[in-house]
């Protein structure tokens, strides 16, 4: 399958054309081809278990791999939309010419460079970084021929996969985009990304190491997604790091990296000039990985089935590309570290390369019931990373029951908390008729900490769902409706006077948003100056009530501020 794989797209599925790449864009949906081909297909089809991708993997927050698959291809490649100045680039790496480099007066400066052929010293240079054991099949399939030129790129692709270090493809003398470099190091200067980051978004202080302290790690995971990593390898935190400096340099490139734990070709790319300033501060962030359609979905499976979309119809394995959009940090939105979601999904067909982009593989609400279900039944049989350091491969006891219950809870809260009422409904039904279940009383008196964690992280959610209606109705919607004045305070103050019965699982970010949004509305310019900052004899019945629901508000907030304030003092006691 894998040798037959785009074998139907124009220019790149074999024959003696070429690819005609002259754009970023173009030469990204090549290279697109070729490293599904060698770095994805070739593996599912020749490695035995290969481990193909589960959607939630694909679902932002990204989980830390904690498993590493020697036997699967890995690399990291940088694409520049320009020719490469070796003197003035910003990294290190092993340069490599196309013969047309050379053409012109430009071959008689550099005479020395010529003494060989072009050719037999690109050779030479691979060869100086490849590992022994392939030199003898490299020059048997190399030895005379350029492989600089993109028409060799998918059959260098193994030999390049052999490297430890990126490879560079950016434009010849003519324009064409060709390899001009190998064995790259990207720079990554972490430590000032991750200090500069958290000054700007308030989460550090010049000189405070207490707040630095407490808030790095938040700081770290959150800058990382934004690029579309959790927090994992030097070979990803890098290529992160390099495209930070790239945007800033206001370049045009493609930095792509295939982790062997993650198994996922991200790629983050630069927008088009013409783009919004405000999203030409982020790459595009995109991945691609094998990824099995969920079997519940019966209507999508027949849909890829009769269209030819599955690499393996069987396992229900299709080629998922999905592209993500970035979030910038508010600390007054409820879901405060969402960095990213998910923008598009493509199912891309693996002998033509068209797309389908109207179906939903990852986030099908219906499906996370059911996983939701199969955790608390013990059917759940996907690996889950559990606080970073404990893989929980099996939901049969039930300790590693409430531990996938926890983590589950912890990467979904931003969906739930954005659930409609009815999917909501479902699972408050699943997760207490678990944890209220009589039969396991005394199973979660024995796990007393879990059962705790479980209950807070749901708590958690229940309380942001009524916060999230807060941030609604601070600009006068509620359920994507437009309200007025009365009816904002009126489902508010109800909302806080439900809220402050519910402190008894205190948050105290929820608390501190819900003293932030009530404040926005209490300080509300025209509510104020038509209703509040006048006598009261002026106002007609209508304004009157809203005067009152006003101070209702006000005294709403004061019983906030009030048990935050013993809550701060108890927890420095």
């Amino acid at each position: 399958m894998w040798e037959k794989a785009f074998s139907h797209v124009p220019g790149y599925g074999g024959g003696d054309e070429s690819p005609r790449a002259r754009t970023l864009e173009e030469i990204k949906e090549f290279l697109d081809y070729a490293h599904i081909r060698q770095c994805l297909l070739r593996p599912y089809f020749e490695v035995d278990d290969y481990p193909v991708v589960e959607a939630r993997e694909l679902l932002p927050s990204f989980e830390v791999d904690m498993h590493e698959y020697k036997n699967l291809p890995g690399f990291s490649m940088v694409v520049f939309d320009r020719p490469l100045n070796s003197f003035q680039e910003v990294f290190q790496y092993d340069a490599l010419h196309a013969p047309t480099d050379w053409e012109g007066p430009q071959a008689q400066e550099f005479a020395c460079q010529l003494e060989e052929s072009v050719i037999a010293t690109n050779v030479r240079t691979f060869l100086s970084r490849l590992p022994k054991r392939h030199h003898a099949r490299f020059i048997e399939q190399f030895g005379s021929r350029d492989i600089c030129g993109m028409d060799l790129y998918d059959e260098l692709l193994p030999f390049l996969l052999d490297l430890e270090r990126a490879h560079v493809v950016a434009h010849d003398a003519t324009g064409r985009f060709t390899l001009q470099g190998m064995y790259a190091s990207l720079p990554s200067n972490l430590d000032s990304e991750l200090k500069q980051f958290g000054l700007r978004i308030g989460k550090f202080k010049p000189g405070n190491s207490i707040m630095y302290e407490c808030n790095r790690l938040f700081v770290y995971q959150f800058m990382m997604e934004l690029y579309g990593f959790p927090i994992v390898s030097e070979r990803r935190t890098s290529s992160a790091m390099f495209s930070i400096r790239l945007l800033r340099q206001n370049q045009r490139f493609i930095v792509r990296v295939l982790g062997q734990s993650d198994r996922t070709i991200t790629t983050l790319m630069s927008r088009q000039p013409d783009a919004p300033a405000k999203i030409r501060r982020y790459p595009r962030v995109e991945k691609i990985a094998l990824v099995r359609v969920n079997e519940s979905q019966k209507e999508t499976i027949e849909l890829l089935d009769d269209q030819g979309f599955f690499v393996d119809r069987k396992n229900r394995v299709v080629i998922l590309r999905v592209t993500y959009q970035q979030h910038e940090y508010n600390p007054r939105n409820v879901r405060e570290d969402r960095a990213l979601s998910v923008h598009r999904q493509e199912v891309i067909h693996p002998l033509t390369g068209r797309v389908i982009d109207a179906l939903n593989i990852i986030q099908n609400v219906q499906n996370m019931i059911l996983r939701l279900n199969d955790i608390v039944r013990g059917e759940c049989r996907i690996p889950i990373t559990y606080k970073r350091s404990d893989i929980i491969r099996s939901t049969e006891n039930h300790e590693d029951r409430l531990k996938v219950l926890s983590m589950w809870l912890s990467k979904h809260m931003y969906r739930i908390v954005d659930y409609s009422d009815e999917y909501f409904a479902q699972v408050v039904k699943v997760l207490d008729g678990y944890l209220l279940a009589p039969d396991n009383y005394d199973v979660f008196s024995e796990h007393h900490e879990l059962h705790q964690e479980v209950w807070g992280r749901f708590s958690h959610i229940q309380q942001a769902r009524k916060v999230r209606v807060l941030e609604e109705l601070r600009w006068r919607r509620y359920r994507g409706q437009p309200v007025s004045y009365k009816e904002m305070l009126e489902t508010m103050t109800d909302i806080l006077g439900d809220l402050k019965f519910e402190i008894v699982s205190y948050f105290d970010k929820l608390v501190a948003k819900v003293l932030i949004i009530g404040e926005d509305v209490a300080a509300d310019p025209y509510l104020r100056r038509k209703y509040v900052d006048v006598k009261e004899d002026s106002l007609s019945p209508y304004g009157l009530e809203i005067r009152r629901l006003y101070h209702r508000l006000v005294a709403l907030l004061d019983e906030f501020r009030s048990i935050r304030k013993s809550r701060t003092l108890s927890g420095a006691g």
